[in-house]
């Protein structure tokens, strides 16, 4: 096996060669199980209710990472050639920065309670099927590696900024294929402009060159745009919320109670305790059969928040972001009162979804421009990202369709709860 393509539909041929030691360790991770299971995790969980070509999983979009890795190093060696001893950490870690993703990617997070950043490093420690071969390339490199994901440890911080910063490799490609697959036009970045502007600031930071501006103020638009479309669109809200509250219930429930086979129920029980193992052997397969069993034969508050998300009857959620703090409160009162008036079970079908979309944050890790004589933080210089900085509350009431339309005339005389 001296050579492997992959074929991305985002990056064209991905062609790793064993002869190269960084790309010989690529090949063996990416062959082994931890790595295998990615496959079976969705990379936007349950967002393919929504878009229904969002169907794309961890695994696709960690090689467009690795080959975003690639190309950005290959670049940035020509400018700072001892950034060539770091070749196996940042292959390594843009390979596996997800591998540590629960059931649903980040839905699984909230559902479970769970950080993928410490879970892909505690992976990279404990299975040998990944230590192995990060370790067989240069020693030392899985804690290494490890550190890197977990705590953004590098011993240069141009590694650290390529695999997580404002512009790493991991949101230029999660922002174009996630918009590929789910029909949005927004994601057409010019990669090559973008990884041609990198540069090396006189501190060691990752900078951009001016000349890729108006780049990177796209793809910064872009980033915006996706995350008020796609990322936060109100039926992933909904989805989402159903996630919970469906292991909120199983939660409730003894093991006697509700079907769950033995990698499940440490899930659903002794999440604390679970090991590595344990771990990968849950994906979006196994969490999903559960789901289907448990609107079968669950309780019914179970059998029902399944039966919404599996059959697609979804709650519907109005956008309250213009009321106060109290007065969504109120209103959440009003939906639960008026769901309980139908004959619905308020618990299970009325909720208050609050997010604050932060957007570009100049104030942790921003980016900055570098001539090689001047300095400029990026949003000083660009009114346009400057705009882009401002945070933004974010809030939604969930409700059952039934009272969708008593609802929405009552609530502009909502009155803030005593």
């Amino acid at each position: 096996m001296a050579r492997r393509t992959y074929h991305d539909p985002l990056h064209g041929e991905i062609v790793l060669d064993s002869a190269i030691p960084a790309e010989a360790m690529a090949m063996a991770l990416i062959e082994s199980a931890p790595f295998q299971r990615l496959r079976r995790i969705r990379q936007l969980g349950p967002a393919f209710l929504t878009f229904h070509g969002a169907e794309s999983s961890r695994f696709t979009h960690s090689l467009g990472v690795l080959q975003l890795a690639r190309r950005a190093l290959k670049h940035l060696e020509r400018l700072t050639p001892e950034l060539e001893q770091y070749r196996a950490l940042l292959y390594g870690a843009a390979l596996l920065h997800d591998v540590g993703h629960a059931p649903l990617s980040h839905s699984g997070e909230e559902m479970f309670g769970l950080h993928h950043e410490t879970w892909s490093a505690r992976l990279i420690l404990e299975q040998q099927s990944l230590r192995a071969p990060l370790d067989s390339c240069v020693a030392g490199n899985a804690e290494a590696v490890a550190q890197l994901l977990e705590k953004g440890i590098a011993p240069h911080p141009a590694i650290a900024a390529l695999v997580s910063s404002q512009l790493d490799c991991d949101r230029l490609d999660y922002i174009r294929r996630d918009s590929y697959s789910t029909g949005t036009a927004y994601g057409q970045l010019d990669l090559s402009r973008l990884i041609g502007a990198l540069v090396i600031a006189p501190d060691g930071q990752l900078a951009i060159h001016p000349r890729g501006r108006t780049a990177v103020e796209h793809y910064l638009v872009v980033r915006s745009l996706m995350y008020g479309s796609v990322y936060n669109h109100r039926i992933n809200i909904v989805c989402n919320w159903l996630l919970q509250q469906i292991i909120v219930q199983a939660r409730r429930l003894s093991p006697t109670e509700i079907f769950a086979d033995s990698i499940m129920s440490k899930w659903l029980w002794h999440i604390d305790s679970i090991n590595s193992e344990e771990y990968i052997a849950n994906d979006d397969l196994r969490t999903g059969y559960h789901l289907m069993r448990w609107r079968e034969e669950g309780p019914a508050p179970l059998q029902e928040l399944c039966q919404r998300l599996l059959e697609r009857r979804l709650l519907q959620a109005t956008d309250v972001r213009h009321l106060t703090n109290a007065d969504r409160l109120g209103a959440l009162a009003l939906a639960q009162r008026l769901a309980t008036k139908s004959g619905l079970n308020p618990e299970i079908c009325c909720g208050l979804r609050e997010r604050r979309s932060t957007g570009y944050r100049p104030y942790v890790g921003g980016l900055r421009l570098w001539d090689g004589e001047h300095l400029q933080a990026l949003e000083q210089v660009s009114p346009l990202v400057n705009s882009l900085s401002h945070p933004q509350e974010l809030a939604w009431v969930l409700h059952p369709r039934e009272v969708r339309a008593e609802f929405r005339r009552q609530l502009p005389a909502v009155n803030p709860l005593p």
